[in-house]
């Protein structure tokens, strides 16, 4: 019953009688007054326990927030009293009663008059939810289940789980269609060594680095603008906190593009979208108690070269990168705060990478084919996008491919999209992980990743 709200259940003919309803916590408090002196139910785990003796006062929580449950005789029957007594902290345990105004700072109170304990911890907790964020992050990812458990944790992937929507939500209303691509595939995208081997009936395939190759495919195919939300692996013993091995990214590819602004145009409306939505949208009510979801995005989000970061770095931070090369966590961090001073931005777009750094199928400038219209967005001094114009020409990836040093025979079932007309098209790969932890301010992408996995970390 808990997918439907109280107001449904109200709407239906219930107002005038007795309510029995399995509710939300944060139900409870939405409806309160019409549910005063009616009979509900709410479940969940007990937070604390307070007994005076003759009545009990237990914290009841469940992720939208805490209730007080009120267990005292001449209420609750004798038996049920008895029930309560089992109960110890993170236990779980359902409670219904009357919904009354008590004398608390938390204003309701159930009084209860059934219990049902459901589970009880069969051994001593070894991380407490309450105060669990104060604990190594390390030790909080190896009890996950009672990290979790904490509000301000939980926020975090209620909050993950709303990006991922606002996501389709976007780029669905804006004409793409979402696309469901292979994790297994015959070669790395980036032409590196970046990438997990598999067995793949007795002969060696990869885990995905990205949908890159048929997310173009798709745009070749005719669908024209595509998305996926989808795992991506990447096998870099790196040890920050803005890197894991497997993460969830977010995905487009557009064709009958004019140049690389079209991709970064429609990114930008994205993020304005989400820091609009984010800042209203009544879904995020519990999230909005933790964290501040205030962004900053002017009119135009501002664009750099890196031509032109290479300068303002130099210049103004007096930190210089050896020219071609790309931008270190430093750099980023510093670019940040340039548009912040200057532009009042949270939001960046570092243009023209150097074709050095960038994947062969990333369009060279045909003026200057040392320099790319490849792009990243930097949101706070990260970088959470990668995008570019594509090479659509066939001849053009040939020659990329082999200024890599790359074999063309290894791409050719990607080279085989390109023989048969391919518009010009573009697309970008955003971190979900490294956007809520930059939206949140959390300290460590880990932290935005239910069971993250880094070099070390396979288990739980």
């Amino acid at each position: 019953m808990r997918e439907k709200s109280i107001t449904t259940t109200l709407t239906l003919g219930y107002a005038g009688k007795e309510l029995l309803k399995e509710a939300f916590i944060s139900d409870l408090y939405d409806h309160a007054q019409e549910l005063l002196g009616k009979t509900v139910r709410i479940c969940g785990w007990v937070d604390n326990i307070r007994d005076l003796g003759g009545v009990r006062f237990l914290l009841l929580r469940d992720r939208t927030g805490v209730f007080q449950v009120v267990v005292k005789k001449g209420v609750t029957p004798d038996d049920q009293i008895e029930e309560t007594r089992k109960l110890v902290k993170e236990s779980v345990a359902c409670f219904e009663g009357e919904l009354v105004e008590g004398k608390s700072k938390l204003r309701y109170e159930l009084q209860a008059r059934r219990v049902q304990v459901l589970s009880r911890p069969v051994e001593p907790i070894p991380l407490e939810p309450a105060t669990s964020t104060e604990a190594q992050l390390s030790v909080r990812l190896d009890y996950r289940w009672l990290d979790v458990r904490n509000p301000k944790v939980s926020a975090i992937f209620q909050f993950e789980s709303w990006v991922a929507q606002k996501f389709r939500e976007y780029f669905t209303k804006n004409g793409f269609v979402e696309i469901f691509t292979p994790k297994i595939v015959a070669a790395g995208t980036e032409g590196g060594a970046e990438v997990f081997p598999v067995i793949y009936f007795g002969r060696e395939a990869y885990l995905a680095q990205s949908p890159q190759f048929y997310k173009q495919m798709a745009v070749i195919a005719g669908l024209e603008r595509v998305f996926e939300v989808g795992p991506v692996f990447r096998a870099e013993a790196h040890h920050t906190v803005k890197h894991l091995t497997e993460f969830h990214g977010l995905d487009i590819e557009m064709g009958f593009i004019e140049g690389p602004e079209d991709v970064m145009n429609v990114l930008e409306g994205f993020f304005r979208f989400l820091a609009k939505e984010a800042a209203e949208d009544p879904a995020l009510k519990v999230v909005r108690q933790h964290y501040q979801l205030d962004v900053k995005i002017p009119a135009k989000v501002p664009r750099v070269t890196m031509r032109q970061a290479y300068e303002v770095l130099k210049e103004r931070y007096s930190k210089e990168l050896p020219y071609m090369e790309d931008l270190d966590s430093e750099a980023e961090r510093l670019l940040g705060n340039y548009v912040k001073e200057e532009y009042d931005s949270d939001f960046v777009f570092i243009t023209e990478y150097p074709w050095k750094v960038r994947p062969f199928y990333t369009m060279r400038k045909d003026s200057e084919p040392e320099w790319t219209h490849g792009f990243d967005l930097l949101f706070r001094g990260l970088e959470i996008a990668t995008g570019s114009q594509r090479e659509h020409r066939y001849e053009m990836l040939l020659r990329n491919l082999r200024d890599k040093g790359l074999s063309p025979e290894k791409f050719q079932f990607y080279l085989n999209f390109f023989k048969h007309g391919a518009p010009p098209h573009g697309g970008a790969g955003l971190g979900l992980e490294r956007i809520v932890k930059q939206f949140l301010g959390l300290e460590n992408v880990r932290e935005a990743r239910l069971l993250p996995r880094d070099p070390e970390r396979l288990v739980p």
